[in-house]
């Protein structure tokens, strides 16, 4: 399927292509998995094993078969971390949570994510986190989905139930500021996941938000934060604003994923 950047981009139908390389990714993944995997420590002193570099050898050729004329943005290529930002590029990220990855604990929290960005936004996601079974899509205009062997069914965020909100955080990067956000709005229920999984439980209506201040790059977000707003919800920075891509350095600031409570209910100036 080429795809020409002057043309309009069937989001729903890339997703689909790209469904299978992200699944065989996801075996390469699992198969280092079980094996045990010997990690090394890149430059900006994050770890790299041979999964990453396993899943990223699958996935990036996938890419340019399905999508030849759009650039991508990948982790593991630290070349492409220099391209000037176009008006539509992928961020791909080909193994999110290798800290929880690298862990003994077995709880599979780590994810294969492919997200497309056009104009600034995520247009297109897809989130897979092999060890769980689990697989999230999502594209623009035609909702998002969890993938169940070979049946899919659309999912989309929840109204919050009345006994109050649940929030989803970071397992390595749970600190003071997110502990202080939920106090102030009185959210107690919390689930604890590492990887992209946060966005996408809250797009399956199982949370209902997702406060974040440590730092993020956007091939971390990118994929699942499409799927977020295919199922009807939204992701916001500190001021409010709409959480943009492409920004210097793909790194981003602080931001707030919401399902389907009013973000303003929860956006408090001297806590944000």
């Amino acid at each position: 399927m080429e795809i020409e950047l002057e043309c309009k981009i069937d989001y729903l139908s890339l997703a689909r292509e790209l469904v299978k390389p992200v699944q065989d990714a996801g075996q390469a993944i699992l198969d280092i998995y079980h094996q045990g995997a010997s990690v090394q420590i890149k430059g900006d002193g994050s770890p790299v094993t041979k999964a990453d570099l396993a899943s990223e050898a699958i996935l990036l050729p996938a890419i340019s078969v399905a999508a030849p004329s759009i650039q991508i943005v990948s982790e593991e290529n630290a070349t492409s971390h220099g391209f000037a930002v176009t008006d539509r590029f992928f961020l791909v990220d080909p193994l999110d949570g290798t800290k929880e990855f690298i862990k003994s604990d077995n709880n599979g929290a780590f994810t294969v994510n492919i997200g497309l960005i056009e104009g600034g936004r995520p247009v297109m996601g897809i989130v897979y986190a092999p060890a769980l079974d689990r697989l999230f899509f999502g594209a623009k205009d035609a909702g998002a989905f969890e993938m169940l062997g070979n049946v899919c069914r659309k999912i989309k965020v929840r109204k919050p139930p009345a006994d109050g909100w649940t929030a989803v955080a970071s397992v390595s990067h749970r600190d003071k500021a997110t502990n202080d956000w939920l106090q102030a709005r009185g959210i107690c229920n919390t689930i604890a996941i590492g990887s992209s999984l946060k966005f996408c439980l809250i797009a399956a209506g199982e949370a209902d938000a997702y406060p974040r201040y440590g730092p993020t790059m956007e091939w971390d977000t990118a994929a699942a934060d499409a799927i977020l707003r295919a199922a009807g919800g939204s992701v916001l920075t500190a001021n409010g604003q709409v959480l943009g891509y492409g920004k210097s350095g793909y790194r981003n600031t602080s931001f707030f994923a919401f399902g389907g409570g009013s973000p303003a209910s929860f956006q408090k100036e001297d806590t944000l």
